[in-house]
């Protein structure tokens, strides 16, 4: 499977932050959409950084809650590990796995175009084992 397909299926809206953002702006944008990460950009189509609710929890620990007050960029992760939408999957997989990263944004001709998680990366695995089974259980049955 693609990573293409993945976006498909769940779309190819990307959140993003500029880096000028304060990490308290970050964390109402997390909370207010239900996610873990979001990507640093200041035009929505180049990335930045990449900034997780693990970079705040670290940086509060480290610098105390002055460190809501700064800019997104102070803790953001610079060196972002992307990938195109016609990647396979399971390369993905071992890649996040390997580097302990839970996500990874999607870019096609430099310009950002989706993000996906662990977590999509796990469902199109478990889907794909159930449709293989599925074929297995069907022509066991004939």
């Amino acid at each position: 499977m693609l990573i293409g397909t993945i976006l498909q299926g769940k779309g190819a809206g990307v959140v993003t932050v500029t880096p000028q953002a304060t990490v308290a702006e970050l964390l109402g944008v997390l909370a207010e959409r239900n996610i873990g990460a979001v990507v640093v950009s200041e035009d929505g189509m180049t990335i930045a950084g990449i900034v997780s609710e693990r970079d705040v929890v670290r940086h509060l620990h480290q610098r105390g809650s002055d460190v809501l007050g700064g800019p997104v960029s102070s803790i953001m992760t610079s060196e972002v590990r992307s990938c195109a939408p016609d990647a396979n999957v399971e390369d993905l997989r071992q890649t996040m796995t390997n580097h302990r990263i839970r996500h990874v944004p999607v870019v096609r001709d430099g310009r950002l175009i989706g993000i996906v998680s662990i977590g999509d990366v796990v469902k199109s695995a478990i889907e794909e084992l159930e449709s293989e089974r599925e074929h297995l259980v069907g022509y066991l049955r004939g």
